[in-house]
């Protein structure tokens, strides 16, 4: 039978000597925040710490990170911090977790790194870092770090290998199986073997495309497509990516070459990045192509190609304001839109927004789903079997992805001869011991969101959101009433005021005796009564009368003031 991780499992025992444990603290059950924590003679070693970003029902919410109360008393144990590639869903929140203590080594590829280090200088913190490569092996306290390179849609990917006295793990990190990358690093499957020879007692695999079947599609494909489409464009181009695909860029650039198209790039972070890739050799910037934003204007509009930020609807990144008709460059008739993306889950409704804005403002919209402008970055099902038959892993532990991928995934490993006992199904904040050759689940850990709205981090609560969720979706009444402490006789009131509901206020006047009176009687029923108390009155007296009254179920501020 597959090991689940249960609702209320207790918190783990001590752990044992010569014990690894691991404990997710992100990415488990979710798209985002990656976050894994080692465990062996007292020493902690983390792999990846990225950002989660916010869906429609979390309003106001900038980020949402791992929860790291589980590791903040022992911050001083942490050896380091290994980061498998430079997407901000495995590195966003280093600033966060840095701000807690500033000299945790950080170890990762050149690019990598580069991004990090980037993200930390606008946080004002200058980071003690090690680059690694493929092949390169370091040790890390009682961590024995050994580096595979893995291809996926940024370069300098890389899996770790982790030999301890309690067992090794093989992390995948995010990774596929492309064949024809465009830099010709491909994932090194006689690494792979090699390692799984030695014996891999715990293998944590990307699940992100587990449900799909096959092999996912190289990004060789996506040029040709882009070639085509760039020449049957008569007036601008405009390309929306993440910001960190160095590939997709690259492409953009030779399509522009072949048609004689000038390119721009758009967005903070786009600039950013592709100043690093094209400073570090990872983009190659052929001569005279590109051109600043301010000087586009001067260019007509068939030698214009912007390769923009903004492909997931995110409200402030460059693509949606051009949909919104409040960015500088203001999207047209004829203009040809580009997606070059997928869809990440819980983005959706944000996206076909955008699309439609789009396309109201005469553009023509292309995207994944009507040419093949994209390619997923994660192994589908028929990659994960290959590597399953490849390593021959002793125990599994999907990760990265949703509760319907890890399990997809688990499946994978069970027909590849993974017993069923031996597949962990977890969710953050499972704790997993591993001893003997054998992985268990042995308890959980307090693990929940934090998220950074504004300045504030960990500050908003699920309660604030669910105000902010009723705020939107319901409206709001405040009722203030003035009592006579002595006679418990109204003096002022009840003045009822709403917002964010289509009745106009008179229509309260039928519910200002029902309030009145329950007020009185509470005041006259007992001497010792707290204000409080008196409000909770209104609210239920109110709140009761708007479900049935008027079908709505808002948020609710009874003041009452005794004169």
């Amino acid at each position: 039978m597959t090991q689940m991780t249960e609702p209320g499992l207790l918190a783990p025992p001590a752990l044992a000597p010569d014990t690894l444990r691991i404990v997710p603290l992100g990415g488990i059950g979710e798209i985002g925040r990656n976050m894994t924590v080692f465990e062996i003679d007292g020493k902690l070693l983390i792999v990846d710490c990225g950002v989660l970003f916010p869906e429609e029902d979390q309003p106001g919410v900038d980020l949402i990170l791992p929860d790291f109360s589980y590791i903040e008393d022992r911050l001083e144990d942490v050896v380091g911090v290994v980061l498998t590639h430079g997407h901000e869903d495995h590195i966003g929140a280093v600033p966060y977790l840095l701000r807690l203590r500033n000299d945790i080594p950080l170890i990762g590829s050149q690019l990598t790194l580069a991004f990090v280090e980037a993200k930390l200088t606008e946080h004002r913190l200058k980071p003690w870092t090690l680059t690694v490569m493929e092949g390169q092996v370091e040790q890390f306290g009682p961590f024995q770090c050994e580096f595979v390179a893995v291809n996926h849609s940024i370069p300098d990917a890389l899996a770790v290998f982790i030999r301890t006295g309690g067992g090794t793990v093989l992390h995948t990190g995010d990774f596929k199986m492309d064949q024809l990358p465009l830099d010709g690093r491909r994932t090194d499957l006689r690494h792979l073997a090699r390692l799984g020879e030695e014996g891999v007692d715990l293998f944590l695999v990307d699940s992100t495309n587990a449900d799909v079947p096959g092999f996912t599609t190289s990004e060789a494909e996506i040029g040709p497509t882009l070639e085509a489409l760039f020449g049957q464009a008569d007036k601008r181009i405009i390309v929306a990516s993440f910001s960190s695909h160095v590939h997709r860029v690259q492409q953009v650039l030779n399509a522009a070459v072949q048609h004689d198209r000038k390119v721009a790039f758009v967005g903070r972070s786009m600039v950013r990045n592709m100043a690093i890739a094209a400073k570090l050799g990872y983009l190659s910037v052929p001569d005279n192509v590109l051109v600043d934003l301010k000087n586009v204007n001067q260019l007509p509009d068939s030698q214009v190609v912007l390769m923009s930020t903004g492909s997931q609807g995110e409200p402030m990144a460059a693509l949606s304001r051009m949909a919104n008709g409040d960015h500088k460059i203001a999207v047209g008739q004829g203009d040809t839109v580009i997606l070059a993306s997928s869809l990440i889950p819980g983005n959706e409704n944000a996206v076909f927004r955008i699309i439609n804005g789009l396309l109201k403002r005469g553009a023509d919209v292309i995207h994944k789903g009507t040419a093949k402008v994209h390619v997923s970055g994660h192994a589908a099902a028929g990659e994960l079997l290959y590597c399953y038959n490849l390593v021959e892993p002793r125990n599994v532990m999907p990760v990265h992805g949703e509760t319907r991928h890890l399990i997809a995934n688990g499946r994978i490993a069970q027909s590849s001869g993974v017993p069923a006992s031996n597949v962990l199904l977890t969710g953050d904040g499972a704790v997993i011991d591993l001893a003997a050759g054998r992985a268990r689940i042995v308890g959980q850990v307090e693990c929940g969101f934090v998220y950074v709205d504004g300045q504030s981090v960990g500050e908003i609560t699920d309660e604030d959101l669910k105000d902010r969720r009723i705020l939107g979706d319901e409206g709001f009444i405040s009722i203030i009433t003035v009592v006579n402490r002595s006679t418990g006789k109204i003096v002022s009131g009840p003045d009822i005021h709403a917002r964010g509901m289509a009745e106009d206020d008179a229509v309260f006047d039928e519910i200002k005796p029902r309030i009145a009176a329950a007020l009185e009687e509470a005041v006259t029923a007992s001497t010792d009564h707290t204000t409080h108390q008196l409000q909770q009155v209104v609210r239920r007296v109110i709140g009761t009368w708007v479900n049935r009254r008027l079908r709505r179920r808002p948020m609710i501020i009874p003041v009452v003031l005794e004169a």
